[in-house]
């Protein structure tokens, strides 16, 4: 019976350690599953060639061991949204002031991180080819967003076509108009539209970027006039939120995006649309 009894407790001293060494093997399992899943980082864009620098900057980071999924959105409203409600880990589609104005609006904390590029921007026409060409009440397209507004009357500004009260440079709105000789008649349209503005009848001028006019076949050399003085608050970044900016999987992407590979194809493949800023 002794016998019995000892191979009994060593029997139940040997399943209790089999047990030990399964929840041991579990919690490993379940710690390095959380592990792959903490590796993963989501981006939200929109359209090239934003979305294609992410690509990019996922090569590189999966040479640190990390996995970049990119969010595509439709619109310039979801990339943001998503980041505010946490579905994202951050987003490549804005510039700094276009941020900020969501921040307000929204009650929102993101946070610019890096500046990658500059947009060439300017303003096009389809009927003139010299500025002083522009006739009397000529219709003149901008976006009907603050920041970009801002960005288009200052332009028009550089080039003499309207003035706006001192001081105000990138901030301005139409208010701000002291002196339109020409009585140029604005119209506000939203940034996405603004490439089908082009072609509207008795349509002078239409604002925009490299990427949304490209899709009526157009680049910045097709411009009647592009910006004069790049204003670097208008880069296109990468975007995070207060409360991840200082995270590894930031620190990560900010690293990637900011790699030589991302340099040289914004280099070889976008030059004639825009400018490194890193």
């Amino acid at each position: 019976m002794k016998k019995l009894g000892l191979s009994i407790g060593l029997l139940g001293l040997l399943l209790g350690f089999a047990a030990c060494g399964n929840k041991a093997e579990e919690k490993k399992e379940a710690t390095d599953s959380k592990t792959k899943e903490e590796k993963v980082i989501k981006v939200a864009s929109q359209t090239t060639p934003m979305t294609d620098v992410v690509e990019v900057a996922a090569k590189e980071a999966k040479k640190d061991g990390w996995k970049v999924e990119l969010v595509q959105v439709t619109d310039n409203i979801q990339y943001n949204e998503l980041l505010k409600n946490k579905e994202v880990d951050a987003n490549f589609a804005q510039h700094e002031p276009y941020m900020q104005k969501f921040n307000q609006e929204k009650k929102a904390n993101l946070v610019a991180i890096q500046k990658i590029y500059n947009a060439k921007v300017g303003f096009y026409s389809k009927d003139y080819k010299d500025i002083k060409d522009i006739p009397e009440g000529a219709k003149v397209a901008i976006p009907n967003d603050v920041s970009n507004e801002g960005r288009a009357l200052a332009m028009l500004n550089d080039q003499g076509l309207i003035t706006l009260k001192e001081g105000v440079g990138f901030e301005g709105t139409l208010k701000d108009i002291e002196k339109n000789d020409k009585n140029l008649e604005f119209m506000s349209v939203d940034l996405l539209n603004l490439a089908e503005a082009y072609n509207e009848k008795e349509v002078a001028l239409v604002y925009n970027y490299p990427t949304y006019i490209a899709k009526i076949g157009l680049k910045p050399a097709d411009a009647l006039f592009l910006e004069k003085t790049v204003d670097e608050r208008f880069a296109i970044s990468l975007v995070a939120r207060e409360d991840n900016q200082d995270s590894e999987e930031i620190k990560a992407l900010k690293k990637a995006m900011t790699s030589q590979a991302v340099k040289e194809f914004l280099e070889k493949e976008h030059s004639d649309t825009l400018v490194p800023a890193f």
